[in-house]
């Protein structure tokens, strides 16, 4: 029986995790700033068959907090198998609209957030012979996109901590998946910051048309448990990444042409 720990767990992609951890028996912590929907999560992963559900309702902008939570956590689960670093934000704002505070807020939760908690658990991972981390990055953390500084920021930069603590603990045990969708189904830009900071309020039309939520559940877990380093999640989008890595000069003109929302 694993022990599975998931921020960003009341919607999404960390709803649908959860739900495929709780078909498998696993007993699950989950985080997420909204109480009322995380309650409701837990109560179908109960019925799904989870061994044991705990919610703990944390926001992820407050870094005081963040070793208390990640130690409740661990006690609460008596250890962690596998930590899902899935909560994000993300912005729907150019450059000059595009305050410093929403930049730090968004790299607050996209990045601070998973590397205090990363952080926090590597010596408690290693001392019981290892742990798997996922983090959830992004296709936007692999080029720049437009509407999308500090996103696409956060992203990038949860790349270098993660591979280098995989480099570092790799002896130890620890495992690192980064997790890369694409378009999917969930309400990230519903919660996109627009300009002033007000929630975007639109799912935007290519992620209504991207892989399902539960699709993608399967894949990421799939990838978690055959311990693989990254995993694209997500359709034709998702050509880009290559196109960056062999044509970088066409990526470059692509991600110009590309629409914005």
């Amino acid at each position: 029986m694993q022990s599975v720990w998931i921020t960003g767990a009341s919607s999404g992609i960390g709803e649908a995790c959860a739900y495929r951890y709780a078909e498998e028996g696993a007993r699950l912590a989950l985080t997420s700033s909204s109480a009322d929907r995380l309650e409701k999560v837990a109560a179908k992963c109960r019925e799904l068959g989870a061994e044991g559900v705990t919610v703990f309702s944390f926001d992820l902008t407050c870094p005081d907090g963040i070793d208390n939570l990640t130690d409740d956590v661990w006690i609460a689960l008596g250890g962690i198998d596998i930590v899902m670093l899935n909560a994000g934000i993300s912005q729907r704002t150019n450059i000059e609209d595009t305050s410093m505070e929403m930049v730090r807020k968004i790299m607050e939760i996209n990045y601070f957030a998973p590397v205090a908690i990363a952080k926090r658990l590597l010596p408690k991972m290693a001392a019981r012979g290892g742990g798997k981390i996922a983090v959830t990055t992004s296709i936007a953390g692999r080029f720049g996109f437009p509407l999308r500084c500090g996103y696409s920021s956060s992203k990038f930069a949860l790349y270098g901590f993660f591979e280098t603590l995989q480099a570092e603990y790799y002896s130890k045990g620890i495992r690192v998946t980064m997790v890369c969708p694409g378009r999917v189904q969930t309400n990230i830009s519903r919660y996109a910051l627009d300009k002033g900071g007000k929630p975007h309020g639109v799912m935007d039309p290519g992620q209504a048309s991207g892989m399902t939520a539960g699709a993608a559940a399967r894949v990421i877990t799939r990838a978690v448990a055959k311990e693989k380093k990254e995993v694209l999640v997500g359709r034709k989008e998702l050509l880009m990444v290559y196109i960056k890595r062999f044509f970088p000069g066409l990526c470059a003109i692509l991600a110009r042409k590309i629409k914005p929302m």
